[in-house]
């Protein structure tokens, strides 16, 4: 890692540090004042964040909508038997209201176990660990294993409320969660700062289509397989820069690549990229024409 990568990187961080600087469903978390509707609101916003912008800002904002002005007062007297069916029609891609309903069901029953979400990931956190992979793991693990049947009656063989809590030791990158992770340890003039037992040191990269094209472009990953290893890799990479808050760097990156500023294996290479001069995009070769 050169310096003059972390200069451009951290003058990116601030081009992007402010509340408006891009559509994102942080946005939606941000309007809520209070540390434990941001928390809930964080939770359901993170789990749906995946398609297309508009679509996920959309189903998010239908959901909070049952749930009322107080997102965090209704997930503790939420009772998946008797509110379940307000959310019949709301689905997100292949995700049915049965799942989102789940969903809330699994929040309440972490919060009466530990007082709060964060309390219940803080029961497989250490702090001695080198990151959160470990954490992650075990609040998947022990999420699933909480009653479902008060949310499906008949459990599916595979409900799909465990799309919402992948595990590291499955290989899965655990996009959304290490979004929701940034979102509620990370602070700044984006990210809310709401749980202040977590280390920013200790956050792994939430690992999406930008960020990976980005992290290749920069040669942050050896990896060309998305998943954990390139997760953990890629924020290696980032430690290296900023020890202490690796991850502040991913909403530039990845709205860098939302941008479509990013050329890795493309045929404009870097001539639109503001890291140009430091990345090296693989440009895709140009098919000739048959004759």
């Amino acid at each position: 890692m050169t310096p003059e990568l972390k200069a451009l990187l951290d003058r990116l961080y601030g081009d992007f540090n402010y509340p408006d600087s891009a559509t994102d469903p942080i946005q939606i978390v941000r309007r809520y004042q209070r540390d434990d509707d941001r928390e809930v609101v964080g939770l359901v916003a993170a789990s749906l964040a995946f398609g297309r912008v508009a679509s996920v800002l959309q189903s998010i904002e239908r959901v909070l909508a049952v749930m009322g002005p107080g997102p965090a007062a209704y997930v503790r007297r939420f009772d998946a038997r008797r509110d379940g069916p307000a959310f019949a029609g709301i689905v997100h891609r292949w995700t049915r209201e049965a799942d989102i309903v789940a969903l809330l069901w699994l929040a309440r029953q972490m919060i009466d176990r530990a007082g709060s979400v964060e309390g219940f990931f803080i029961g497989g956190y250490d702090a001695a660990a080198e990151d959160v992979e470990g954490a992650l793991d075990s609040f998947s693990a022990r999420a699933v294993a909480l009653d479902l049947k008060a949310a499906y009656g008949r459990v599916p063989r595979q409900p799909g409320v465990c799309y919402f809590f992948p595990r590291p030791s499955k290989g899965s990158g655990c996009k959304r969660l290490n979004l929701f992770l940034r979102w509620m340890v990370r602070r700044d003039a984006l990210d809310l700062g709401v749980w202040r037992r977590v280390s920013p040191a200790k956050l792994i990269v939430p690992l999406d289509t930008h960020v990976i094209r980005v992290g290749r472009c920069l040669r942050l990953t050896n990896y060309t397989s998305p998943g954990w290893r390139m997760a953990r890799d890629i924020t290696a990479s980032l430690r290296r820069l900023d020890p202490d808050d690796p991850v502040k760097y991913d909403y530039a990156l990845c709205h860098l690549g939302m941008m479509n500023a990013c050329g890795f294996n493309r045929a404009q290479a870097d001539s639109q990229c503001p890291l140009r001069g430091l990345c090296r995009p693989r440009v895709r070769a140009r098919r000739r024409r048959a004759r």
